[in-house]
């Protein structure tokens, strides 16, 4: 089966028919079809499926007990509202990169893994890579297995867990597909790049704690209201983030009790905050802060801040880089991936970027020209034929 005939069977999978975009939440209807059709596309190939306690997928072409096996995928998973592209690109990729080397006569002299990492995006549990985080023990899953989504549902109720299994201790090096989040390829006139590193991440909660009140009773300076402390605190972010060249973002918040005639009571609101460097996220956050803190004390609001996932600068292994990038531009990202996570773990790590027309993700209109898309294929399956013979 060729990469459009895999791709138009995932089109249809959790798309919304009112936005155009994708609700591919982990565990949900939506993701699970995608897991079973995996599981299936694997069949097919003959690949041998294995799974972790956290759910996490692998199939296996070869034996990796040997060791120094090669790994390549993506995740499956979407934000709410998503793109196609982010996440599903690598999974269909890396299944017709093996059909193109299988055409090809390659042997494998050691084993290749098509591998789903599960919750990539964080959209229902609020912890970005957190599969890949707990398949190399970076989180522990006694931390986080209480963790509940929007509903209330704990994500121990959702999938097992436990300690994790050594399957990534079988792995040398790891090569991840994704469609480029920016306009990078798009100005180097490319199809395809590869990646240098990404930048310093992290996402901070924000509680705000007020007083509630009647909207229409209650004189303005007598208010003491948390969304006076969230709103300076969303402008100071987008100030200090052009200021110092870097991201800002707040895109999540919760406000109780959510009436429309009632002052609120709390806020709680979702920082996420990206930058060139680690001292530069440390600048920009703290600066942030101390400014929602001044405000805080104008409006007499309680203010805590919470620091839910802080990635440090990832640079992705030169050697392997060189290998998978050959004459390809190099460019950095500032979009966290599974392939950060594996690469801080020391498995050596890189990462390819097939062209993004509009440099548009994380939104229905994410999009990628399929000759892109094949030419990301044929250069995956060349990268993996090098490692694996």
């Amino acid at each position: 089966m060729s990469f459009e005939d895999m791709w138009r069977e995932l089109a249809p999978i959790g798309r919304s028919a009112t936005s155009g975009g994708y609700f591919r939440q982990p565990w949900a209807s939506a993701e699970m079809e995608l897991r079973a059709w995996f599981r299936e596309a694997a069949a097919a190939r003959d690949l041998v499926v294995e799974e972790d306690p956290f759910g996490n997928l692998v199939a296996w072409w070869g034996d990796p007990e040997g060791g120094d096996a090669v790994l390549t995928g993506s995740h499956l998973d979407s934000v709410l509202d998503g793109g196609a592209y982010d996440g599903p690109l690598g999974v269909v990729s890396a299944l017709a990169a093996i059909d193109v080397m299988r055409e090809r006569g390659v042997a494998p002299q050691r084993a290749l893994g098509v591998g789903v990492f599960v919750e990539e995006e964080g959209s229902r549990f609020g912890r970005a890579c957190l599969g890949s985080r707990l398949a190399v023990g970076a989180a522990a899953w006694d931390d986080v297995r209480d963790l509940t989504d929007r509903s209330g549902v704990a994500l121990g109720d959702c999938v097992e867990g436990g300690a994790p299994t050594p399957w990534l201790d079988r792995v040398g090096r790891y090569v991840e597909l994704h469609v480029e989040q920016g306009r990078g390829l798009v100005d180097l006139d490319a199809p395809v790049g590869v990646a240098s590193g990404i930048w310093p991440h992290g996402r901070w909660r924000y509680d705000i704690g007020g007083r509630a009140d009647h909207a229409g009773t209650t004189r303005m300076e007598d208010r003491v209201d948390p969304m006076l402390t969230y709103a300076m605190t969303a402008l100071a972010a987008n100030k200090q983030a052009r200021l110092s060249g870097q991201r800002a973002t707040f895109g999540r918040i919760e406000v109780a009790p959510n009436g429309t005639n009632a002052v609120p009571s709390r806020v709680t609101a979702w920082l996420d905050a990206r930058a060139e460097s680690d001292d530069a996220l440390v600048s920009l956050v703290e600066a942030i802060q101390k400014q929602a803190a001044e405000r805080a004390g104008r409006d007499g609001t309680d203010l805590t801040v919470t620091a839910e996932s802080v990635t440090a600068a990832v640079a992705f292994d030169s050697g392997l880089s060189a290998e998978v990038g050959h004459d390809l531009p190099v460019l950095p990202t500032q979009a966290g991936h599974d392939a950060g996570v594996l690469q801080a773990a020391g498995i050596p790590s890189a990462m390819l970027f097939v062209r993004n027309p509009t440099g548009v993700s994380h939104s229905p209109d994410e999009t990628a020209e399929t000759a892109d898309c094949v030419a990301g294929v044929e250069a995956l399956a060349g990268v993996l034929t090098g490692l694996v013979v």
